[in-house]
């Protein structure tokens, strides 16, 4: 831990390249999680990701897992469970709730989602940057997923399901909704065997900062995302 550089300010980052093998990904360690330090990783391919009593962590992998509208595989009894289904979605109405959701997912899998991580996503969330996507059935919020938009790059950074496959209903819509504004880039960061059984697939970290940099010259159009709901009348 000692040999990483040290964060004081978003100009502290590193080069990408720069990041270790083993293990893989790490990159830079310190700083904080203000909305100018969240915005300046995630336009390099950086995000933190770390556990309680650690310091901040920064990491860029590679390979990195992405998933593209073309890629998208949805079997045919989750079309069917859709067209059954009486479930509603929509974006950015619990952003909270749905981080929350994240947290409590096992005793392992959502530890990383801190107090502290909690606090600076719903910062950037409030700022328009980060966007939440709710499953719910009648009032109850069964499943969903939040993530960073930048330009037309979409960071993932987790989901949750209290109903068997909500999140990857959620997932499936935010796909679509993402298809229909041109976004040019969903990050997934890593893979699991959820996303890859979606379609999800992995690059080259020199792959994924092309598409990068040319997803982010794109001007967002979208501050407050709201769902198309005829995205999933035909499915």
């Amino acid at each position: 831990m000692s040999m990483l550089p040290w964060l004081e300010s978003p100009q502290d980052f590193p080069p990408i390249n720069e990041a270790l093998d083993d293990p893989n990904g790490l990159l830079a360690a310190g700083g904080d999680l203000s909305l100018e330090m969240l915005q300046a990783a995630y336009r390099r391919g950086i995000f933190p990701w770390y556990s309680e009593g650690q310091p901040i962590l920064w990491w860029s992998p590679d390979p990195r897992c992405i998933i593209d509208y073309d890629h998208l595989h949805i079997s045919r009894s989750l079309r069917k469970h859709v067209r059954r289904t009486k479930w509603t979605l929509s974006f950015d109405t619990s952003f909270e709730s749905v981080i929350f959701a994240c947290t409590q997912r096992g005793p392992k899998e959502g530890t990383w989602i801190t107090p502290e991580m909690q606090s600076a996503y719903l910062a950037l969330h409030e700022a328009g940057y980060a966007h939440s996507i709710e499953v719910r059935d009648g009032d109850r919020l069964i499943g969903g997923l939040y993530g960073v938009a930048m330009g037309s790059c979409f960071f993932g950074e987790s989901m949750f399901s209290h109903e068997s496959n909500a999140s990857k209903v959620a997932f499936w819509a935010l796909c679509k909704q993402l298809h229909r504004w041109h976004y040019q880039l969903i990050d997934c960061q890593m893979e699991n065997p959820h996303l890859m059984s979606m379609g999800a697939y992995n690059i080259s970290r020199p792959d994924f900062q092309n598409k990068l940099t040319k997803g982010l010259k794109a001007q967002p159009k979208h501050t407050r995302w709201r769902f198309d709901s005829d995205l999933l009348s035909n499915v």
